[in-house]
């Protein structure tokens, strides 16, 4: 040890002999440093939060009316494993559209527990054209393709079905018909299966069940459009004194109301801090600056993965898209794009996008690129792809795609929040000092005050199951 602290003593003996002048390490004792505000690695682009028009939700509440829908329930369902056996939710045979106003728990059960757990391997075929239609499929785990035939007599896929989806509901009825489609496993499938003799055999028990099939058959149906809304009676091609119909446009009674969601923090910040290093940067609004861009981070967050105005959530069943091979190609995204009118933008993760750029160099493809607020994006059909990190991708390799039209004037998706708050730092965020406890820290209540809805079904889509690993 002594004979190291001797060295040392030699080096810098050594170097005040040979050095002519003051050497910068000791001179920066007596200077000032040139220094940058606090840098934050967290910030992403949020092209989401820039692209979203935003409407002033006065009162904290966002009404979305419209017009009287007719439609009965036709979504997903939800299943339960132990091991490999699996079961579907009794109350969630709700979804089929004969049992969506059954009340009846005990029905349910005893009609879950009819299913016949199937398996499939890829290319078998689940159902086959011009067969009796006796069976009713709910589709548990895996992806198939719903095929028909084309003009000439080749296969034609028609529709996607993947985990949730059911078809051959028809078999409740009681009606005798046969598949106008084959369905085709493309993966390995997990399937539960109902006979209609099954069904029969507890229709003749269940009198609840029963009662219930035989009111919603004998029920009148109201008139409706393709999108399932009441109709509104027209007469057209009429000549002379033709007697016109009388209509009006009917509302919903219980319109959805969106009301503001809040992402809030407390910023402490100590008097002491506050008092003497203020110079040349305020402490106080580096912290607050710093505080708000993380708290927009969570409003984007929020925005697409929240449960109740979340847009992957709240996407209409009819406006989910499943990918037809798996990895994310043109014909997915044209698909996507022709259910509806006027799309803003697609909103995707890096990732995903790299993954269809490399499925369009396969096809000998190069997507154009547009200017998007001044940045030059990848795009498809002349809609930005704009990325976006906060789209989740689950199990390493599955991720989504999103697309919408925009704004109140084309009934698309917007961006809620409230201005004029106390306190406003920016649209829907305010910073309220909390006072100065007994150990001199200040507080501030940062909050941010959003949410988004979806004015019309049509104006979100997204496609799923996209895999972005091959």
């Amino acid at each position: 040890m002594t004979s190291d602290v001797n060295t040392v003593q030699t080096d810098v003996r050594i170097e005040a002999t040979v050095r002519a002048s003051l050497s910068t390490t000791a001179a920066r004792n007596l200077t000032t440093t040139t220094k940058s505000v606090p840098q934050m690695r967290g910030v992403t682009p949020r092209w989401l939060l820039r692209s979203l028009p935003w409407v002033d939700a006065k009162g904290g509440t966002y009404r979305v009316n419209r017009r009287l829908s007719l439609a009965i329930g036709d979504g997903r369902l939800s299943f339960v494993n132990v091991g490999t056996d699996v079961q579907v939710v009794p109350a969630e045979l709700r979804e089929l559209p004969l049992l969506r106003e059954l009340t009846d728990d005990d029905a349910l059960t005893e009609l879950a527990g009819r299913f016949e757990q199937q398996s499939f391997e890829p290319g078998d075929l689940i159902v086959h054209k011009g067969q009796p239609r006796d069976r009713l499929y709910l589709l548990a785990h895996g992806k198939a393709q719903q095929l028909g035939t084309g003009e000439y007599g080749e296969a034609v896929v028609l529709d996607v079905l993947a985990d949730g989806m059911h078809f051959g509901s028809e078999v409740l009825t009681g009606a005798e018909a046969t598949w106008d489609f084959t369905v085709k496993a493309v993966t390995p499938c997990t399937v539960l299966v109902l006979s209609g003799q099954s069904f029969q055999q507890l229709n003749g028990r269940a009198d609840a069940l029963r009662e219930h099939i035989r009111a919603e058959l004998a029920k009148p149906q109201g008139a409706r459009n393709k999108q399932g809304e009441a109709a509104i009676d027209l007469s057209s091609g009429h000549s002379g004194e033709f007697e016109l119909p009388g209509t009006f446009a009917d509302y919903e009674l219980t319109p959805r109301e969106y009301e503001l969601a809040v992402v809030q923090t407390l910023l402490k910040v100590h008097t002491r801090v506050a008092d003497l290093y203020n110079d040349p940067m305020n402490q106080t609004e580096q912290q607050v600056r710093l505080t708000v861009e993380a708290l927009r981070e969570r409003q984007e967050h929020e925005l697409i993965n929240n449960r109740d105005f979340g847009l992957l959530h709240n996407a209409d069943l009819k406006q989910r898209v499943f990918t037809r091979t798996g990895p994310p190609t043109p014909d997915d995204l044209d698909e996507l794009l022709s259910r509806r009118r006027r799309s803003r933008f697609f909103l995707a993760h890096p990732r995903t996008i790299a993954a269809f750029r490399r499925e369009c160099t396969k096809r000998g493809i190069y997507p154009a690129t547009v200017s998007h607020e001044d940045t030059v994006v990848q795009s498809w059909r002349g809609v930005p792809m704009l990325p976006c990190d906060k789209i989740p991708i689950t199990d390493g390799h599955l991720s989504s795609i999103l697309v919408m039209r925009t704004g109140e004037d084309d009934q698309g998706v917007v961006g809620l929040h409230e201005t004029g708050l106390d306190d406003e730092v920016a649209p829907g965020m305010n910073v309220r000092f909390m006072g100065i406890d007994d150990k001199a820290i200040i507080s501030y209540l940062m909050s941010a005050y959003f949410s988004a809805a979806v004015l019309v079904p049509d104006a979100l889509g997204v496609l799923e199951h996209v895999e972005i690993g091959r």
